[in-house]
């Protein structure tokens, strides 16, 4: 091993486990861009191969090191060499200790380890603080509780070389191992105070609007009992972020969150695992001021308060709970010609129609090649069949939009790739009928000719069909794909998954690496691949975040149905021909991630 590539190794597996808010670091596939939360992956000492960053802040919501971060790329490197003099002077100043490394581009690191945790409020008052003396500080790596992170001594570089310490590797090693006293991160909030006091004066003054739902729109914040925590709230519990002219400290935010979990029918079970778990960081960072063992009965009393608010308040208790509401009254997915047909009347010969074209569509996925393109038809292709399940029928009239929530993409997106799917020579879906109104287009699930004999051969397949389950619109969709196989295959090596998913060699190997990242999957002795069924994919979806998307798309086409409907009836005649008795996209209508839809699974004899 070269020297500088050896130094580097050393650097990282002394300091980065050290320096770290927990044992988790992002990699950059696309040459230090950014740092996906899809890449992370644990924290070890082996050097990784490319540009890896550590997570600063830990699941409770604290760090274990202040990172400063001089940005070459806003003043230029005299400004950065000038910023990182008078920091370290005033380091000095207070008894402070650090660490400092450089990049090869001109950028520097400066870390201060800490003897004593802090919490995310309080390490991002003092970096902005601080950030507003020296104009090369970025402030952002401590402005973000669930992404903020940065480089370590010893780290892959994105323009070549690596992190190299400014100092010799044993200091360093020492500075971490022996961190600033509680008295030293005192000494440094008390000559920033002025500025401290400052940051949080112009944080009063921002305006705070969290893009309003129906949950948050109709009710007190918080406290509309619709089976989901409104945005706002789960927002404050994800980040940790408020708004000061709400709250005015911490105590009055984490009540409130607990208050609208409370209204949202969450037990305090449930809390108490997304802030173990790290779900909840933000409200975690709320509790951080206590010692670890006190941290749960506080939180504990707070919950009796949020119970006892709810119950002096009933009208906060009622209403609807469109969560729990099962999927078994359906729109009608047939038009007048079609209804009473005998292919349609009997539920259980659909279903085993439906089982048959799932078999073609294994035996025709081969055509679409492996681009976005080929993967996001695969994927439509899917949805249309988890909705025939979910109407017993091989008619579907779930419009775009439905079918844009259940596959993560835009519903123009979700038009086009429908328009190409039923224009093909010998296609998996027909057009019956084009859309009126608020209702969709009429699709039929088809058998092509040239695959027909072979599937209806072919055994079922058991188990479920899935559009895009949500945690998969942040792991991609080639690890959907490799997911599912293994779902339906456990024991597969890689090359049978290959064979298997028809993606690359290169993309299964990528999304299994993701997979198992996240515990998802894992290999046994013999290299064979299986499903971790214990790894819940919807609380993954929770952790990454992938709820609000989902959330801030169905509200978004929730709007879009009004205002259809209304311009129907200002501009239509025939409105009640027009106008759908049912759903347009019912997927709307339950509340819920789509991996909680399907139909469970159904056993003919």
């Amino acid at each position: 091993m070269p020297r500088a590539s050896g130094c580097a190794a050393e650097a990282w597996a002394a300091l980065a486990p050290l320096l770290a808010g927990q044992p988790r670091v992002r990699l950059s596939r696309d040459a230090g861009k950014t740092y996906p939360q899809k890449h992370e992956r644990t924290l070890t000492g082996a050097l990784p191969s490319f540009p890896a960053a550590v997570r600063i802040f830990g699941k409770d919501g604290t760090c274990a090191a202040i990172f400063l971060d001089f940005d070459s790329s806003v003043a230029g490197v005299d400004r950065v060499e000038a910023d990182v003099r008078a920091v370290q002077t005033w380091l000095h100043h207070c008894g402070a200790r650090w660490i400092e490394d450089y990049s090869p581009n001109g950028g520097r690191h400066v870390y201060v380890p800490l003897e004593k945790r802090v919490t995310f409020s309080e390490a991002r008052d003092l970096v902005e603080a601080l950030g507003n003396r020296h104009r090369s500080l970025d402030k952002t790596p401590h402005q973000n509780l669930l992404h903020g992170c940065m480089r370590t001594p010893g780290s892959p570089h994105k323009h070549g070389g690596h992190q190299e310490l400014a100092m010799s590797l044993n200091m360093a090693y020492d500075i971490a191992r022996r961190p600033n006293s509680a008295g030293v991160w005192a000494a440094m909030n008390a000559d920033l105070a002025g500025e401290i006091a400052a940051v949080r004066a112009l944080r009063l003054e921002q305006s705070y609007t969290p893009t309003p739902t129906p949950s948050t729109a109709e009710a007190p914040e918080g406290l509309r009992p619709t089976g989901r925590m409104s945005r706002a709230m789960a927002q404050m519990a994800l980040t940790g972020l408020y708004d000061a002219n709400r709250y005015a400290s911490e105590s009055e935010a984490r009540q409130a969150i607990l208050t609208g979990a409370a209204a949202a029918g969450l037990e305090l079970t449930d809390v108490e695992r997304r802030m173990l778990q790290g779900t909840w960081p933000g409200l975690a960072s709320f509790y951080s001021r206590y010692a670890s063992r006190h941290r749960i009965p506080a939180l504990r009393r707070d919950w009796a308060k949020a119970v006892d608010y709810l119950r002096q308040n009933p009208g906060f208790r009622a209403g609807k709970n469109n969560a729990r509401i099962s999927p078994t009254s359906q729109p009608n997915t047939q038009p007048p010609g079609i209804q009473g047909n005998p292919i349609s009347s009997n539920p259980h010969a659909e279903h085993r129609f439906i089982r048959t074209w799932r078999n073609a569509l294994r035996l025709k996925e081969y055509e679409y090649a492996e681009s976005r393109t080929g993967l996001a038809r695969r994927m439509v292709l899917r949805a249309l069949g988890e909705a025939a399940h979910k109407t017993g029928s091989r008619f579907i009239e779930f419009g775009d939009r439905s079918i844009a929530v259940a596959t993560g993409l835009d519903h123009t997106t979700v038009g086009a790739h429908l328009r190409a799917l039923r224009a093909e020579n010998d296609p998996l879906v027909t057009l019956v009928e084009a859309g009126r109104g608020t209702k969709g287009d009429l699709y039929m699930l088809t058998v092509p000719e040239g695959v027909k004999t072979a599937a209806e051969d072919l055994t079922w397949r058991k188990g479920k069909i899935h559009a895009l389950r949500p945690v998969f619109r942040e792991l991609g969709l080639p690890a959907a794909f490799v997911y599912e196989a293994l779902e339906h295959s456990p024991g597969l090596t890689t090359t049978e998954l290959v064979h298997l998913t028809r993606l690359s060699r290169t993309a299964v190997s990528e999304s299994l690496e993701v997979l198992a990242a996240w515990n998802m999957v894992t290999r046994d002795r013999t290299r064979a691949w299986s499903v971790v069924a214990t790894t819940s994919l919807k609380e993954l979806a929770e952790h990454f975040g992938v709820m609000e998307a989902v959330a801030a798309q169905l509200h978004k086409y929730r709007i879009e149905r009004i205002l259809w409907k209304e311009w129907l009836s200002r501009n239509v005649n025939t409105v009640a021909e027009l106008l759908s008795p049912g759903e347009d996209y019912p997927w709307e209508a339950f509340e819920g991630p789509p991996d909680e839809w399907a139909l469970a699974d159904i056993a003919f004899t």
